[in-house]
């Protein structure tokens, strides 16, 4: 219940949605009455973390009509800081300033300890925002990628490329810039196996082939093109063959 105040923070949480969570579609008939005594639990659980403070925790968990609002000032909440940081990154890389974008992504993710709400006992709710959540951090996670080989820094990639692809085996993304790094190191052997070990799993598993921009990616790593080269106009490079 916690966590769920805390990602709707600032918002008031309507006590149906809480139920929801809790009880999915079969609430008890105590289902009002309990959930008042899980508020009031919440509530001395804060107040002893605020040392014993009386009614500090009603400052922080108020009652609304209808529901319920955790307040909390910016920064407090790594879901919330996690986003803001990646909107300043991604405004920052439109801004082409992709020394501070890489900066600010690299932030946003060094909030992450592990998966979204691993240790949280989720229901219909917070299985959704497990999800976005998770879908976030490998989108910033992707774009942090692209900024920092706009940037050159192909060589200090590859270890972690070579770990995202073996975990996700699917993701035309992390390979095509796996491809990319490995073929700017100088092994283009390397961005070759990525193309394939990609296409083994695409046909086995789905049944289809890599997109037409991986190909165009492998003929280019088999034809050395100079596009691929560092300083051959990254940015567009990189939006022709991994964006």
């Amino acid at each position: 219940m916690l966590t769920l105040l805390a990602i709707y923070a600032n918002q008031v949480l309507p006590v149906s949605a809480l139920m929801e969570e809790i009880w999915g579609d079969n609430p008890p008939r105590s289902a009002l009455t309990t959930l008042q005594t899980y508020i009031l639990q919440l509530r001395r659980c804060m107040e002893t973390a605020l040392g014993g403070e009386p009614g500090g925790s009603k400052e922080l968990l108020l009652t609304r009509h209808g529901g319920y609002l955790l307040h909390t000032e910016p920064g407090n909440v790594d879901v919330h800081e996690h986003d803001r940081l990646a909107t300043l990154g991604q405004r920052a890389f439109d801004r082409g300033e992709h020394e501070q974008a890489a900066e600010l992504f690299g932030r946003a993710l060094g909030l992450w300890r592990g998966p979204a709400l691993v240790d949280v006992r989720t229901g219909p709710l917070l299985e959704i925002e497990a999800m976005r959540l998770e879908e976030s951090r490998l989108g910033v996670l992707e774009r942090r990628i692209d900024v920092e080989l706009r940037l050159g820094r192909h060589a200090g990639l590859l270890t972690e490329l070579t770990a995202l692809t073996a975990r996700h085996p699917l993701h035309e993304g992390l390979h095509a810039q796996s491809m990319v790094a490995f073929y700017r190191a100088g092994r283009p052997s390397a961005a070759l196996d990525a193309f394939q070990n990609l296409r083994t799993h695409l046909v086995e598993e789905l049944g289809i082939e890599p997109s037409q921009r991986l190909q165009h990616l492998q003929r280019a790593v088999l034809g050395s093109d100079p596009a691929l080269d560092v300083d051959a106009g990254t940015g567009r490079v990189l939006d022709r063959f991994t964006g």
